[in-house]
């Protein structure tokens, strides 16, 4: 925590989402020391040590939902949705599609949670609202957004059917924000914990700032910190003109 507190300090972040909080906010008082001057929200799951949500932002925003509507999902903490005057951010932990045995049987659970939020964001989309999605999606999209794609194909993460569900909100307009600034190879957000996996860049880019193109005309910049370690994930953003907000 004190490594997320220095990286937090100098960010110069306004909204900070996290995922895999692992805790309720009420078992975090001495974690959250020091960052009075963040307005902080929660999502929990019920399973104790499991999932969850967190967003942080300078400003509080105008209204926090942690509801997908359907207990299946909430019941998981994976989801919050902030409105910060028009601007939408949604904060999300998406499914691993492994089971406890890496069998691939949650692919159906992470495959209903894509589309449910989807679902959710998508007549906001259609109507111009600017709305951003971010967190780890727990997919890889394309061959290169992982170092060994040949090798992944049939494990969670990089399968056909997940992949196709992640095309199918760029399809519908959705932005990959990252890859408006950059094409190229090698720009991974995790990494296995296994020695020395990270120094040689055998990752995956499974973490994603999604935008709708209503944000486009406001996005200065996409990126990756991958310099940023102290976890298995490093952090993704974007950069967003303080128009976007429009009026509060």
């Amino acid at each position: 925590m004190k490594g997320f507190r220095a990286w937090l300090s100098g960010a110069q972040a306004s909204v900070v989402g996290l995922q895999e909080v692992r805790a309720r906010e009420d078992q975090l008082t001495e974690c959250v020391q020091g960052l009075e001057h963040w307005h902080r929200s929660f999502a929990a799951a019920a399973r104790p040590g499991y999932s969850g949500v967190a967003l942080l932002s300078r400003t509080a925003p105008d209204e926090v939902i942690t509801s997908l509507g359907d207990p299946l999902f909430d019941v998981e903490g994976r989801f919050q949705l902030a409105r910060f005057g028009r601007l939408v951010v949604v904060n999300a932990y998406f499914p691993n599609g492994n089971g406890k045995d890496r069998d691939l049987s949650r692919v159906p659970y992470k495959l209903a949670f894509y589309r449910r939020l989807f679902d959710l964001l998508e007549p906001e989309k259609k109507r111009g609202a600017p709305i951003v999605v971010m967190g780890d999606f727990n997919t890889a999209h394309h061959e290169i957004d992982l170092a060994r794609p040949r090798d992944n194909v049939s494990n969670s993460g990089f399968t056909p059917v997940e992949r196709e569900e992640h095309d199918r909100w760029i399809r519908s307009g959705w932005i990959d924000t990252f890859r408006v600034f950059e094409q190229g190879p090698g720009h991974y957000s995790w990494w296995s914990q296994r020695f020395g996996v990270r120094g040689r860049n055998v990752g995956w880019r499974i973490d994603y700032v999604l935008a709708s193109p209503a944000v486009r005309p406001y996005l200065h910049k996409g990126f990756i910190q991958h310099h940023v370690d102290g976890s298995d994930h490093c952090p993704v953003g974007v950069d967003l003109d303080d128009a976007v907000l429009g009026a509060r």
